[in-house]
């Protein structure tokens, strides 16, 4: 930004003020069901036929068309009946409920949940805490009150964290090589794709995920089916309860939820359960040292103050934090994607 070209025209500055409108557009075509219709059809379809067959208007059904055509979601083809519209190869793979790497549980939460908590952004900047209040009358102080506001959103948030998974979760487990950890305890581990992803990993290794009993009862109805024994279940609050005894403790995107009082006095309750010589896996999004990148890391923090009591750190910030509970051997792999790994051993 600042080019000459910039300054003559401000093509950045608009292109990030419509930057909404691009996700809406997105999060749009994949509610109304447009890309699971075009696989499910085997051929292109008119805009007329997809809004009969999607119960929309006509009008609205091809302008959102044309727009993920725009975006290089969808291609189209002329012909002598009229415009015919087919999947792009990255929409089939991605955007289709279908796909093993598909990512529509996680846009509907961003649809419905995070671009809700964004319209409150300037509130939070000002105020340094999380809209929650605002936006669903959920008191602020019980942010995966709000996440887990009723059974419905409980799943959609775990099916989308799942989601993520599908396309990070190799990558963070084979950052270091895990192993010589035969029992593993992955905390907060949700709809358990990371815990299933391990295991595939790492056959000789058992997973326990740690978490809320109603979020356990969830992924033992939907996610984990009960022929998977290598991976079992633990109830808990893992800040008012005890921490099983494990070998190595995963923590995914758990400590940037949390301020640094509370990552400290978690990281320190792992350190005492953890069998010595043991040690933790912590998943999170590394900003640069001097903070200065990179772009979508420093957009998760902002979203850390939207909606929880944390931030995305360095990974100096994160070795700090381990250290002070008692860890050693802190290594640092960034994988070259959103999620990067941080190792420390007992």
């Amino acid at each position: 930004m600042g080019s000459t070209e910039d300054l003559d025209y401000p093509q950045t500055i608009l292109q990030y003020s419509s930057g909404f409108l691009v996700s809406k557009v997105m999060f749009t075509a994949s509610e109304l069901g447009v890309f699971d219709l075009l696989l499910e059809s085997g051929e292109p379809l008119s805009s007329d036929a997809i809004a009969a067959r999607l119960g929309t208007s006509t009008t609205g059904m091809e302008r959102l068309l044309d727009a993920c055509v725009g975006l290089k979601l969808l291609a189209v083809e002329l012909t002598k009946e009229g415009a015919l519209y087919r999947n792009t190869e990255i929409s089939n793979i991605y955007l289709t409920k279908s796909s093993p790497k598909s990512q529509y549980h996680i846009m509907m939460y961003y649809s419905n949940t995070v671009y809700l908590c964004w319209h409150y952004l300037a509130d939070a900047v000002r105020e340094g805490r999380n809209q929650y209040e605002r936006v669903f009358g959920i008191s602020s102080e019980d942010p995966f009150g709000a996440m887990y506001r009723s059974e419905e959103e409980m799943l959609k948030f775990m099916a989308g964290q799942n989601s993520v998974w599908s396309i990070c979760g190799r990558d963070v487990l084979a950052a270091f090589d895990l192993s010589p950890f035969r029992q593993i305890c992955d905390l907060g581990g949700g709809g358990g794709a990371l815990a299933r992803e391990c295991v595939s990993l790492y056959p000789n290794s058992t997973v326990t995920i740690y978490d809320l009993p109603k979020v356990v009862q969830v992924a033992k109805e939907q996610f984990i089916p009960p022929e998977e024994h290598r991976i079992t279940f633990h109830e808990g609050d893992f800040f008012n309860n005890s921490i099983p005894e494990a070998e190595l403790y995963i923590l995914s995107k758990i400590l940037h939820d949390w301020d640094d009082d509370n990552c400290r006095q978690l990281l320190a309750k792992v350190y005492k359960a953890c069998k010595p010589g043991g040690g933790v896996l912590l998943v999170e999004s590394l900003l640069n040292e001097d903070k200065n990148g990179p772009l979508e890391t420093q957009l998760y923090s902002m979203n850390m103050l939207v909606q929880t009591e944390g931030k995305e750190r360095t990974a100096a910030e994160y070795s700090k934090l381990l250290e002070a509970a008692g860890f050693g051997e802190v290594q640092v792999k960034r994988t070259g994607k959103l999620y990067d790994a941080v190792s420390g051993r007992k």
